[in-house]
């Protein structure tokens, strides 16, 4: 059992860019679901207190585990042990301990697509088999409740992303509630990616929890938190499951950085700053959704949290690497192919990010009408 691992065609894209500007070539980044905003300012003056201190070692901080549990009592009305509560170097490990942790080789595991190309990828390292979804706009891009009922065998497992990469759409609640019925009724276990939660534009997102207490979340204090570079995450297990996924992370991962721990516990509570971000991500988004029409681009995903936009491209192309290449080259901004988050169907998919700073999204339009105006359409 076993399969390739495809790479990931935006850090190309990327790569790409970065070797323009070496050129000394300008180039908008718009590829990555990457904030262009720093850590809490406090959290990084608490950072620079504690190098002064001797180094904990390996450790994985208690307060800030109670702080996590807090936060879903807080957010969403659960009751949270600290003791279901590991820390992780970020998301990545997140999902892979809780794959390795929970199933066992040869398992189906389903979710949406379009989705973040890691699920199938970290799915087929685990020696699982991924079981991808074809979500359209008459579902909003996800998973239901119906879709997943379908299945026939059941899967072992199902994985939730709401908001989700690369529509950013959310599931409603109603539908969130009778998902976690269909899978709780068939046997199947759930885990919800979580890591764009506090990233909303409609509605705030709900927890999984809040309808299946024996899921497992993972989450991440790189998008909502701003702290991409600091590398730290969580997975959140039922009690059951607890001593059986530390013995995973003890034994491949050990404990995350000493420094981002400190500094999460403190950014946890930046609600004012945080919130400031979230409003540029609000104008960022509008700027967006206000011009993308002008540009030929009205079939496009509604965007209720994250900082993506999903549009479809296939009036321009069916590759949709090519065109983000030749976005690229031309006018000198950076965006996500589709065929990453679709291997079906995003061959005529863009996805941009509107992470950067305003007049960052400001210079990329001003780039991008006058070609987009210039392409020919090919259906």
């Amino acid at each position: 059992m076993g399969g390739r691992v495809e790479p990931f065609r935006a850090i190309a894209i990327s790569q790409l860019a970065r070797a323009l500007e070496a050129g000394g070539r300008p180039v908008v980044h718009m590829e990555f679901g990457q904030p262009s905003t720093p850590a809490p300012a406090a959290a990084l003056a608490a950072v620079r207190e504690g190098l002064d201190q001797p180094p904990p070692g390996y450790w994985e901080s208690v307060p800030l585990r109670a702080r996590i549990a807090r936060h879903y009592r807080d957010a969403y009305g659960v009751d949270v042990d600290p003791a279901q509560v590991i820390l992780t170097c970020g998301a990545s490990p997140a999902l892979l301990l809780a794959m390795l942790s929970r199933f066992e080789a040869g398992d189906r595991i389903a979710f949406a697509r379009p989705g973040y190309i890691a699920y199938r990828n970290t799915a087929i390292a685990a020696r699982l088999q991924p079981l991808e979804i074809g979500c359209g706009p008459e579902s909003r891009y996800q998973l239901t409740a119906a879709a997943i009922a379908a299945l026939d065998p059941a899967p072992a497992g199902v994985i939730l992303a709401s908001p989700a990469n690369p529509t950013g759409t959310i599931i409603e609640p109603e539908e969130l509630r009778a998902i976690a019925d269909v899978c709780r009724a068939r046997g199947i276990v759930l885990l919800s990616d979580e890591i764009y939660h506090g990233l909303h534009y409609t509605q705030p997102a709900h927890s999984i929890l809040q309808y299946a207490p024996d899921a497992m979340v993972v989450n991440s204090y790189s998008k909502y938190y701003s702290m991409v570079d600091w590398r730290l995450g969580w997975l959140l297990v039922p009690p059951s499951h607890v001593d059986t996924a530390r013995a995973y992370a003890g034994n491949l991962f050990l404990t995350p950085p000493s420094p981002s721990q400190q500094a999460a516990l403190v950014a946890m509570d930046c609600v004012d700053e945080l919130e400031g971000h979230r409003a540029t991500y609000a104008r960022n988004r509008q700027l967006l959704l206000d011009a993308l029409p002008g540009l030929g681009l009205e079939r496009i995903a509604p965007p209720d949290g994250a900082f993506y936009v999903w549009a479809d491209v296939a009036h321009l192309t069916d590759d949709s690497l090519g065109l983000c290449r030749r976005i690229l080259e031309d006018t000198g901004v950076a965006l996500a192919p589709g065929v990453d988050f679709d291997p079906v169907d995003g061959h005529h998919f863009i996805r941009f990010s509107f992470a950067p700073a305003t007049v960052h999204v400001e210079e990329a339009l001003r780039r991008l009408r006058p070609w987009f105006a210039a392409q020919p359409r090919v259906r």
